[in-house]
């Protein structure tokens, strides 16, 4: 494929098949991915790659945890925080679950729906394999937020370009204390996101959601040009 055809294609897949994923495709991924640029060249991540059984425990546990209510570690206060209302990524926020909402048939005051909804997210969309990205918190936030962003790009792209889905997810790294003690996360890393990763399930209604993009015009100040 085309690189242009992989960055257009890739989406936030919501719904898997039952399928998977090789742990060579995997390891090719991740290898592809690594080739991304980083500060310094410090290449400051660290993949944990759960599947079947692991992934399972972390799915039940993550749920059990959304149900009971309890707040998530403090250590992932960062990553809970809405945007603020009555701006234009609040309004981004709210019309893509609109979007997802609608194809899924599940109405505003459906609270049971709703809350199925969020445990999937906690389940990673029920997707045979999740990739926790972690970095070390020795180094800067800022700085291993920078570069987190640039291998979870290139996972996504190369995942297409596998005939492989994913989705991008704080939601599966919110309750980090739970998933330190499955997956024998170490104190001295530093969760930064979680991405789902799978053989998309193209007749799960949710996957035919493309979130819009704001017309490039209208981000782009031209000086000199």
């Amino acid at each position: 494929m085309e690189l242009k055809d992989v960055i257009e294609q890739r989406r936030s897949v919501r719904g898997y098949l039952h399928k998977p994923v090789p742990k060579e495709m995997l390891t090719r991924i991740l290898a592809i991915a690594t080739r991304a640029p980083s500060t310094k060249n410090t290449q400051p991540w660290h993949f944990y790659v759960v599947a079947e059984e692991p992934l399972e425990q972390l799915k039940r546990a993550n749920v059990e945890r959304f149900r009971s209510s309890e707040d998530p570690p403090e250590e992932m206060a960062h990553i809970v925080i809405e945007p603020e209302k009555g701006t234009v990524y609040r309004e981004r926020q709210v019309d893509i679950a609109k979007r997802l909402f609608n194809v899924m048939g599940i109405e505003r005051e459906d609270k049971a729906k709703r809350m199925a909804w969020m445990e999937r997210g906690f389940r990673y969309f029920d997707a045979p394999a999740a990739i926790i990205l972690a970095g070390d918190k020795s180094r800067p936030i800022e700085g291993v937020y920078l570069d987190a962003g640039l291998v979870i790009q290139n996972i996504c792209l190369a995942a297409v370009d596998f005939g492989l889905a994913t989705c991008i997810e704080n939601q599966g790294i919110i309750y980090s204390d739970v998933i330190r003690e499955i997956v024998e996360i170490p104190d001295d890393k530093r969760l930064l996101v979680a991405i789902a990763i799978g053989y998309p399930d193209w007749d799960f209604p949710a996957n035919q959601v493309i979130s819009p993009r704001e017309d490039v015009e209208n981000v782009i100040t031209w000086c000199g040009v």
